[in-house]
């Protein structure tokens, strides 16, 4: 493509909008029809499970995988026209493909001469996230949240309006996530878009403004945080005397919409505790205690993608996993071929072959003793009893003895001097 051709994004108010993406890898649908935005000045979460088709979705929006159907556009403008990529969107897809041999300040002076920013600028993104002490320390021994800050470094060389981070706390301790949330709240209080997947719903919810939810690749939610707190139902959890008696008598009243929970509690939906106390003391139901239930991202994420890759239950011990069902075990025609464990004609062996005559008959004299059998042999006698008085030549030889003096005092061997 020539650079006649290419094109800048709009950098104030730069959205990123997908239009019917379809991807189709043989006959697997990763994406299917996708069509979301990501507003200026406002944190997105792109959420979905493992699978889900997040991190293909990525891919296509900036040009690393052809979609089969669709697109998506930065700013009005799609990624593979635009004259200068990294000053229009910084990307953070893997951090895991850092040179281990090259220094931090290394690596982002190479990128930094690629997109033609000066070098000055590579100190400047490492002091933004926190790795100027670690400037000349070569990246294959940073651990995964130190490659997570040098990525995101990388990403920030351009001094882009759009980030698009896939999984950016991964590895990140929790000082770590604090610094990354403040960060990308900041980044989009200037003006800055953020587009961030995850599937860390409790980090998420502390940070995005927006949420896009995707299960087998296809549109669930998209809208505010708030929007999808406010369309779950909140429920009050009441603890009585009596809670077949009090929800007979919500019933009765047309108050809410009671259901009996397995610890015995009260789970009501569509009514306030004011409410619910009235009904309780007209039955004459005494309440111990009401608690105000409000689901959280997690609940609502996981009522809207459950299902996907569900796993069974696990029973409890000591009852196994019962008897097959019915219907279960060997498909029809599937058996042993017929005449299966029959003699076939003409198998056996060959003709003249079998045991010699006389096998399996006692030879003659077998299993009688044999003549002496148990006699004691000819010489053959116990041991003597004793072995008697040494014998008399047995002794020290001529000569040997202690040497003069031996076993005396030194008094006694100056008198024998």
């Amino acid at each position: 493509m020539s650079v006649g051709m290419t094109k800048e994004p709009q950098q104030q108010g730069a959205y990123l909008e997908v239009h019917g993406l379809t991807k189709q890898f043989g006959p697997v649908v990763a994406v299917s029809n996708l069509g979301f935005s990501a507003p200026p000045g406002s944190v997105t979460g792109f959420l979905g499970p493992n699978g889900a088709g997040k991190t293909t979705t990525l891919r296509m929006m900036l040009g690393l995988i052809k979609p089969t159907t669709g697109g998506a556009t930065v700013g009005g403008v799609p990624y593979a026209q635009i004259a200068e990529p990294a000053r229009a969107v910084g990307a953070v897809l893997d951090s895991l493909s850092l040179h281990p041999k090259r220094s931090a300040i290394g690596h982002l002076k190479i990128y930094a001469a690629a997109i033609g920013v000066p070098d000055s600028r590579a100190y400047e993104v490492l002091a933004l996230v926190g790795l100027n002490d670690v400037a000349d320390r070569k990246a294959g021994g940073f651990s995964l949240g130190m490659r997570q800050r040098l990525a995101l470094a990388t990403a920030l060389l351009g001094d882009p309006p759009i980030l698009i981070l896939d999984e950016p706390a991964n590895g990140l301790d929790p000082e770590g996530i604090h610094w990354l949330r403040d960060f990308l709240k900041a980044y989009a209080r200037r003006g800055g878009t953020v587009l961030i997947s995850s599937h860390i719903l409790s980090e998420v919810e502390q940070l995005v403004d927006n949420v896009v939810i995707i299960s087998r690749g296809s549109l669930v939610y998209q809208g505010t945080l708030d929007s999808l707190r406010t369309s779950v139902k909140s429920r009050i959890l009441v603890t009585s005397s009596d809670p077949t008696k009090l929800t007979a008598a919500l019933a009765e009243k047309g108050v809410g919409d009671a259901t009996i929970l397995p610890d015995g509690r009260l789970a009501v939906l569509g009514t306030t505790k004011e409410d619910i106390s009235e009904v309780a003391s007209t039955a004459g139901v005494q309440v111990f205690g009401m608690a105000a239930e409000q689901a959280d991202l997690e609940q609502v994420f996981l009522s809207m993608t459950s299902g996907q890759f569900a796993a069974q239950a696990v029973p409890p011990p000591g009852q196994g996993y019962g008897p097959p069902q019915q219907g279960y075990g060997q498909p029809p025609g599937y058996g042993p071929p017929p005449g299966y464990g029959q003699p076939q004609p003409g198998y056996g062996p060959p003709p003249g072959y079998g045991p010699p005559p006389g096998y399996g008959q006692p030879q003659p004299g077998y299993g009688q003793p044999q003549p002496g059998y148990g006699q004691p042999q000819p010489g053959y006698g116990p041991p003597p009893q004793e072995y008697g008085p040494p014998l008399q030549e047995y002794g020290p030889p001529p000569g040997y003895g202690p040497p003069p003096g031996y076993g005396q005092t030194p008094d006694q061997q100056q008198g024998g001097n």
